[in-house]
């Protein structure tokens, strides 16, 4: 069966290790939007890996992995990536393919991302990596793909036209003296050679698979509410990290996809700036910001915590259609005597019950909570549903219910077999 994963709430859900355990039944594993400004972390082997270009089932022997058109590649960052597994044993050549029709990130864009968000007054809280320009120029029609680069002289005649155009906005806007071109002509040439054997005409590849009855784990990145259209805009991402963008991303059919699962936290986080209704105060925050071990992958940002939030949990599941959720790190609430969902919002004396689309509107809000008892139990060694404490069960229940979505998998710990699978027919 082939399987979109995404993060259905605003990202860093947990994505990665879910992603290692079913990549193990998965032959391609592949990753269809974003850039470098996301980080899967994943333990295994008794390392450490964080990936934030390469599919994290490159970790898996024998695995195919694919970084689709969707994808905006910043060559310096994925070689640093194939360097740092070429260290740990870890060699990608022949199960490592890029589609030529990924737009590159050039040295303009990372610096116009960070010329912009410095100079505005609300800003987006972006990692300055140079996604959102690259995003920008893609549509604008003014982008360079793998393709253009393995084309020498293609590339230099495209370079220097946009180029040209950058260093107009660079001098003229921002006061900067511009970039050179024989810099980065030179830079990226160089580039080529390197990325040519991992250029592939990933759509067929992965139509193909399909076809044969391959089995592909689309690897979303971000999260639902970090979607461009679907999100907290502006507070979002550049890129479509909602289930369509699998499709829109690689290219592959919907009709070749059997089930799209959403991974959630048992409560909330949020990295950067932008609403976030549910949001503790400063003492939980520390408590389960630390426990949880809440700071980013990729920029090693401490992460904004709050209770779960099920009117974002409503609205992934209706845009993503959700078939099935994964609860991470249940085991940090552990501690806690009493927990809050929020079932709604209220603003200016009405109730939502659906995410309001104006950001306005929604730093506005409060939210309604319901209050659940606590198990204050440690979690950290139950393999089984039927052994969780009765009011960690009914907490998943809860969640279960009010998002209409049945809880196949619960994480209670980093550890691969910190994991409990759960048939939903037995359990929600």
């Amino acid at each position: 069966m082939n399987t979109i994963l995404i993060g259905a709430q605003w990202g860093d859900e947990g994505k990665g290790k879910i992603i290692d355990l079913l990549s193990r039944q998965s032959d391609y594993i592949v990753r269809y939007q974003g850039g470098a400004n996301a980080g899967h972390t994943v333990k295994f082997g008794g390392k450490e890996y964080i990936l934030h270009l390469i599919p994290s089932g490159i970790l898996h022997r024998g695995k195919k992995c694919v970084i689709g058109n969707g994808v905006v590649i910043d060559p310096e960052a994925l070689f640093k990536e194939i360097d740092t597994l070429k260290k740990t044993g870890i060699d990608v050549n022949g199960r490592l393919f890029i589609s030529e029709q990924a737009h590159l990130i050039m040295p303009y864009h990372k610096l116009i991302d960070r010329l912009q968000e410095e100079g505005q007054n609300g800003k987006i809280g972006t990692t300055k990596r140079g996604i959102g320009p690259c995003y920008a120029d893609k549509m604008a029609r003014l982008g360079l793909r793998v393709s253009d680069l393995l084309d020498p002289e293609f590339f230099r005649d495209r370079l220097c036209y946009i180029l040209d155009e950058k260093n107009k906005i660079l001098t003229k806007i921002y006061g900067h003296k511009g970039l050179d071109f024989k810099e980065i002509h030179d830079t990226y040439s160089s580039y080529a050679k390197r990325l040519k054997p991992f250029v592939a005409d990933t759509i067929q590849l992965l139509n193909n698979a399909a076809d044969r009855k391959k089995r592909i784990l689309f690897e979303g990145a971000q999260g639902t509410l970090l979607d461009v259209d679907h999100g907290t805009y502006p507070y979002v991402t550049s890129s479509n990290s909602t289930a369509g963008g699998a499709i829109t991303g690689t290219g592959v059919a919907p009709t070749h996809i059997g089930q799209i699962l959403g991974v959630v936290k048992a409560y909330t986080t949020r990295v950067g700036e932008g609403p976030f209704p549910t949001e503790f105060g400063p003492e939980l925050m520390d408590k389960i910001r630390n426990k949880g071990e809440e700071f980013g992958a990729t920029t090693g940002r401490p992460r904004r915590c709050g209770w779960f939030d099920a009117v974002v949990g409503r609205h992934s599941v209706m845009v993503n259609g959700l078939d099935t959720l994964a609860v991470m790190k249940l085991d940090v609430l552990d501690e806690l005597p009493r927990i809050k969902i929020a079932t709604g919002y209220k603003c200016g004396g009405k109730i939502h019950r659906t995410f309001p689309s104006n950001v306005r509107i929604l730093e506005r809000c409060e939210p309604v909570y319901e209050e659940h008892p606590g198990w204050q139990t440690d979690l950290s060694g139950i393999r089984r549903y039927r052994d969780l404490p009765v009011n960690a069960r009914k907490y998943l229940a809860r969640l279960s219910a009010l998002l209409k979505t049945p809880i196949s998998i619960i994480s209670v710990g980093s550890q691969r077999n910190q994991t409990i699978f759960v048939s939903h027919r037995k359990a929600f």
